[in-house]
């Protein structure tokens, strides 16, 4: 059974998406659109701009959803997918792809997302860092215990979590997951506390505009990142997504059931190989694809 995934920030590249644009007219139709909806040429940023421009976050996060969104509706009939999930912002693509979201509805969401993450960061300043080498109740175990905030955000694979929170909570946890085994404890070069509870700003305004949009039933199941299973009900995909700006994205437990719910193939639909590394660590046996190879 075949699963189709969507990845999130960090995965861009300078140059992303003109491939597409170049050889697809309907490409070529959402990127124009994609123009007009944001106020800004985010093409002429994608195409000819560098890893700095790119890595701001109005421009990062659609650069990433357009990318991905528009490389689905290029493959066209290739795309079909019996279950569908998106890591943290690539859930937004997962659930355009899935008839959820249309693309316009979807790119706003992304948009508001972005500029609400980034006055949440200015707000209240922190950051992210990956631990390697230790199970995750260890981990968990570390967070509950260290003063200020600080908790698992990230569960990419086996033996990789991502913690976030304040800048300090984050140092002093850092030096307790080493201190205890841990094989490294990285700062992540992020500009906030992502999926932490100092993202509750950013979630209250998100959950305005998801109030205000309108989400239809899927065709396939959506894994979502908050829960971990496959959701058809548009009620309960609403109030997850509006979670998951400040709850855990548990991708290992998402593709740990996509698995056991009969996915057998993941295809990645988006830029770089990012999710097909976790997913090899997740389980060896599982056969992984990119979508842009298959358009080639």
């Amino acid at each position: 059974m075949e699963a189709y995934v969507f990845p999130g920030q960090g995965a861009q590249f300078p140059g992303m998406g003109k491939n597409l644009y170049e050889t697809s007219k309907v490409a070529q139709k959402y990127f124009n659109q994609a123009n007009d909806i944001l106020g800004f040429n985010i093409t002429q940023i994608m195409f000819s701009g560098d890893s700095e421009s790119l890595k701001k976050t109005k421009v990062t996060q659609p650069a990433i959803y357009l990318y991905s969104t528009i490389l689905s509706k290029v493959m066209n009939e290739q795309f079909k997918p019996k279950m569908l999930a998106g890591h943290s912002l690539g859930e937004f693509s997962a659930l355009v792809a899935s008839g959820v979201l249309s693309f316009e509805d979807g790119l706003c969401l992304v948009q508001e997302r972005a500029l609400a993450m980034q006055a949440a960061c200015d707000e209240f300043p922190g950051t992210m860092a990956a631990v390697l080498g230790l199970e995750d109740k260890i981990v968990e175990s570390i967070c509950k215990t260290t003063p200020g905030v600080v908790i698992a955000a990230n569960y990419n694979c086996p033996g990789q979590i991502v913690i976030s929170g304040n800048k300090e909570a984050i140092d002093l946890a850092c030096a307790k997951l080493i201190e205890i085994g841990a094989r490294k404890a990285i700062l992540l070069p992020v500009g906030g506390a992502f999926h932490s509870p100092l993202m509750e700003p950013a979630k209250e305004r998100l959950a305005k505009a998801i109030e205000n949009t309108t989400f239809s039933e899927p065709f396939c199941p959506v894994y979502q990142n908050v829960c971990a299973i496959g959701i058809i009900d548009p009620k309960e995909i609403k109030k997850n997504l509006i979670s998951q700006l400040t709850e855990p994205v548990r991708w290992t437990q998402t593709v740990q059931k996509m698995v056991s719910d009969g996915a057998t193939i993941f295809t990645e639909v988006g830029p770089g190989k990012v999710l097909q590394g976790l997913i090899k660590k997740i389980d060896r046996n599982i056969v992984t694809y990119s979508a842009n190879q298959i358009i080639q």
